[in-house]
């Protein structure tokens, strides 16, 4: 488990962002983003703080979104917007003016989002969008193959909802195993799943973590659709996904990637036998495409 740093930033009067980064800051060298998926954290990208390769071409740099890891707010109601908003106020804060965004699932529609944020003086140099969709979760994507965030997401929600205070709550193994199947994979083996039940029972635990974890479940099945947004992107994309993904489809992220109307390239490269959680099951591939792409559009 990495140990994480906190910096306060000025956003919905304030919120304790959790970061990390593996190696000092380098400003000689490109800094890349990486925005976690739903209820995981910061180590959800291990394999890349461990690739010296990837160390040595640029600084790497995790914020955990609102609702995950060790990011707090006194807010009880936020949006994936305020993540975006919050992430950039971070890289301001820090005195990093340029960074590429990488973001797997939920962290991806954030990337695409951050783009936009040019009044903040933050040029983002390009998006990396791992396993995700722009969508919102709807009729288009199930068709296509997506999962079903309702019928998935709705039961824990309403589960977790209740105005009665539930200090020794924990979110339930059925949830946990579900979580690591779609994300990990079903065969991810017995070590990298008792790493994250543990983990996210312990992150979400008590009357505090209940209200989180139904707040980014809430954030993930009732998210704004992007559509006819990704034409404002106008930094490069590469879009990167499994072909084992048992969230979204290929098919989604072949339609979607066209979208990016007026992005300077828009690639999307399908990895083999990759799960949702691309940077965990094939994190030799996605290091590789990164480098290439960071070592392409750092200008």
């Amino acid at each position: 488990m990495v140990t994480t740093k906190i910096v306060t930033v000025p956003h919905l009067g304030g919120i304790s962002a959790s970061y990390y980064m593996p190696s000092s800051y380098d400003s000689s060298k490109p800094t890349l983003v990486l925005v976690n998926s739903f209820t995981t954290s910061a180590d959800l990208y291990t394999s890349q703080y461990e690739d010296q390769k990837l160390l040595s071409a640029m600084n790497l740099l995790a914020i955990e979104l609102l609702g995950h890891g060790q990011t707090r707010t006194k807010r009880e109601n936020w949006t994936y917007w305020d993540t975006a908003i919050m992430n950039v106020q971070v890289l301001d804060i820090l005195g990093i003016e340029k960074a590429f965004v990488l973001g797997t699932s939920q962290g991806g529609w954030v990337t695409s989002w951050a783009d936009w944020h040019v009044w903040l003086a933050i040029k983002i140099a390009g998006v990396i969008p791992l396993g995700t969709s722009m969508d919102y979760e709807s009729e288009r994507t199930r068709s296509l193959g997506c999962w079903d965030a309702p019928k998935n997401l709705t039961g824990s929600i309403d589960a977790w909802t209740t105005n009665y205070l539930t200090p020794d709550f924990e979110p339930a193994d059925e949830f946990c195993s579900f979580l690591i199947d779609v994300g990990f994979g079903k065969d991810c083996g017995g070590e990298v799943r008792s790493f994250w039940t543990t983990s996210i029972k312990r992150n979400y635990y008590g009357d505090g973590g209940r209200k989180r974890a139904r707040m980014a479940a809430i954030n993930l099945r009732d998210r704004d659709g992007l559509l006819g947004r990704l034409r404002d992107v106008a930094c490069p994309v590469l879009w990167l996904h499994g072909t084992s993904d048992a969230v979204y489809s290929v098919a989604n992220a072949e339609e979607e990637i066209q979208l990016f109307a007026n992005a300077p390239e828009a690639n999307l490269k399908a990895i083999q036998g990759g799960q949702h959680f691309l940077s965990f099951s094939q994190p030799d591939e996605v290091s590789s495409a990164v480098i290439d792409f960071v070592v392409k559009w750092n200008k």
